[in-house]
């Protein structure tokens, strides 16, 4: 009986496609929306309905407090991954020796096979399939690296950045000394 006013609450009991952020919401093979494949906004907006609000601090609650963190949502997971990834090209030898070479293929592949947000891991998986991760030197894994975020950024109505400047954002900081 309380399930079914739950449900009846929940009018048509159709899943969000989209949440509020705008982003599509992605559930697991399960139907249950994906922590790591949302961003948190959207992942609490899906399961604690459209009339979620943040909750405010309390009086109790100290000014000092350290609020307790959650999982990573998929903007902290994916924002993370790609700054370890392009700090790898950057640290990458310039003439990597055949082991260093096969050795950073198959962390790519591992990389891609253990990726937290299911979804994304079979974007990636495809795309290092069809263009297979370059490690013949620094410049072009970095370019191979800096492509392949390209097109994760074009999927997310973002802009591609620059593949020529690559080295600069990650590696020697920018010409203008501001990260100097």
């Amino acid at each position: 009986m309380a399930e079914e006013d739950k449900e009846s609450n929940q009018g048509n009991n159709a899943k969000p496609i989209f949440g509020a952020t705008g982003r599509k919401i992605i559930y697991d093979k399960d139907g249950k929306p994906c922590r790591t494949c949302n961003s948190l906004l959207d992942f609490q907006m899906v399961t604690h309905g459209p009339t979620f609000k943040t909750k405010k601090p309390s009086k109790e609650t100290s000014a000092s407090a350290t609020p307790k963190p959650c999982p990573p949502d998929v903007e902290e997971i994916g924002k993370s991954s790609w700054t370890l990834l392009h700090s790898i090209a950057a640290t990458y030898p310039e003439n990597p020796s055949n082991k260093e070479q096969s050795d950073l293929k198959q962390f790519m592949k591992l990389f891609g096979n253990f990726y937290p947000c299911w979804y994304c891991r079979d974007d990636f998986v495809e795309y290092s399939q069809k263009s297979e991760p370059k490690v013949e030197t620094q410049d072009a894994f970095g370019r191979w690296l800096c492509d392949a975020h390209n097109e994760v950024n074009v999927k997310l109505g973002k802009e591609k950045f620059d593949c020529n400047l690559w080295k600069q954002r990650w590696k020697d900081g920018w010409k203008d000394g501001s990260c100097d």
